[in-house]
């Protein structure tokens, strides 16, 4: 453990414990550490397939809205959206008022939302339901690290359920476009993934065990107020930049971003329990975390999110077949996830991003030239390298996130680097669309210039958390 850790460890340990000693004297539903684990793992993983399903289904679900080309980037972005703006407000709300709580009230909500996001007849109505599949994940997603902290307090233990947590997140993400592309419709696939979500929400009642570490004060509404905001403005920029980032309206949208962005900070400073604490960004641990979610949605989401609409608009390629290819990626990242864990005391998790920050850039890179070859098979071994990446990614990034605040705030911990991961992952797979899309040379073409620019963002990625070290 780092001098940081041990210092917050030290001097906040007792004040948390104490904090949160009502709560565990309060009558508790029947709970175990392995059925925490199990529930909120497989919750995890309904989350992320509701999260990559329009992988494979975009091209129908655009044709069946009508939605035109310069829009598509809302239908892949709704949810990440609603996921950047709220996973720091629902870290600190789980903390505060019961992770279990959040938890369970935010499954229960996916599982409605992704339900009525099958039933919608519009670009609009689609893209406001994956913000508010967005939002129910955010909870999902921060709350989830938290009870598995409060579950698992050893090290040792820590690092085995991070792990498998973040299995799951990968195995979320194979199977996925594999349950949407196998359905006879995109609407039946978000009925079916919804249920599942409701399903798991009954469980959870008596599975979990409350945990949490209250502040006092109340919920920082205008931080998540002005964050959210500046995120819609954002995306916004970045999805108008592609018809011409000259345009006084993307002007506005950025001018307006750093306006809120700037009155978040100063929100943050004046507010008793604010949604994240800003003196966190001194620490190296801290940054890193961030970094690393930041890039790794920039990189690894932004560009494999649109992998598959790709290959069925340039290679003419199935539903099904992009899904069953998809899966090699995604399924070499599940099972790296899970076996990542051996790398512990040789390999620091620090040291894992930067490593599968390598991989994705050496994958990327290797599967240039393969949407325009003759075969599919030129983009076998990128997907290979970049599955490995991804695992290795997916196994640190949760440890790293929970180690990088004190432990009464972990799930404030885990909302703030999936933050930076999901904002990255909006502005990923706009740039990746726009990439593609924008060059003269076609798809084919665009396809290669989107590869260099996810290699060199990831390299980018990797130097920053392998730069980012702790201060003696």
């Amino acid at each position: 453990m780092t001098k940081f850790s041990e210092r917050t460890l030290s001097a906040q340990q007792a004040t948390a414990t104490a904090k949160a000693a009502p709560a565990s004297s309060a009558p508790a539903p029947a709970g175990h550490p392995r059925a925490t684990l199990a529930l909120t793992s497989a919750v995890t993983a309904v989350t992320l397939m509701t999260y990559t399903a329009p992988m494979v289904t975009l091209p129908d679900t655009a044709a069946a809205l009508h939605t035109p080309l310069s829009a598509q980037a809302w239908l892949l972005n709704g949810t990440p959206l609603g996921l950047a703006a709220l996973l720091l407000v629902a870290g600190s709300l789980a903390d505060d008022y019961g992770r279990r709580r959040v938890f369970l009230a935010g499954t229960l909500a996916l599982g409605v939302t992704t339900a009525l996001g099958g039933l919608t007849t519009s670009t609009w109505l689609f893209t406001l339901a994956r913000i508010a599949q967005g939002a129910a994940s955010a909870a999902i997603l921060a709350s989830s690290l938290g009870l598995i902290v409060a579950a698992f307090p050893s090290p040792r233990g820590r690092l085995h359920a991070t792990g498998v947590w973040g299995a799951f997140v990968s195995g979320g993400i194979a199977a996925g476009p594999l349950v949407a592309g196998a359905m006879p419709s995109w609407r039946v696939a978000y009925g079916v993934l919804g249920a599942a979500a409701l399903l798991l929400a009954a469980l959870g009642v008596r599975a979990l065990r409350e945990s949490k570490a209250p502040r006092g004060g109340r919920p920082d509404i205008l931080g998540a107020l002005t964050f959210g905001a500046a995120l819609v403005a954002l995306v916004a920029a970045l999805t108008l930049g592609r018809d011409g980032w000259l345009r006084a309206p993307v002007g506005l949208l950025l001018a307006a971003t750093v306006v809120l962005l700037t009155l978040f900070t100063l929100v943050e400073h004046r507010s008793r329990t604010p949604m994240i604490d800003l003196s966190l960004l001194r620490h190296p641990r801290f940054l890193a975390s961030s970094a690393g979610g930041l890039f790794t949605g920039l990189t690894v989401i932004g560009f494999f999110s649109y992998l598959s609409p790709l290959l069925q608009q340039a290679r003419h390629m199935s539903a099904i077949n992009t899904a069953w290819l998809l899966l090699l990626w995604s399924g070499l990242s599940f099972t790296v996830a899970l076996q990542a864990k051996r790398l512990a005391g040789r390999v620091s998790p620090r040291w894992q991003l930067a490593l599968g920050f390598l991989l994705h850039a050496a994958g990327t890179l290797t599967m240039l030239g393969s949407i325009g070859a003759d075969s599919w098979t030129r983009l076998l071994p990128g997907l290979v390298i970049g599955g490995v990446g991804s695992g290795l990614l997916n196994a640190a990034l949760p440890l790293v996130a929970v180690e990088s605040v004190p432990p009464a705030r972990a799930a404030m911990g885990s909302g703030a680097q999936q933050t930076f991961r999901y904002i990255g992952s909006c502005a990923g797979v706009a740039l990746t669309i726009a990439l593609v899309t924008s060059s003269g040379g076609g798809l084919a073409r665009g396809a290669d210039v989107a590869m260099v620019v996810s290699a060199g963002l990831a390299v980018l990625g990797a130097a920053a958390v392998g730069l980012l070290r702790e201060r003696g």
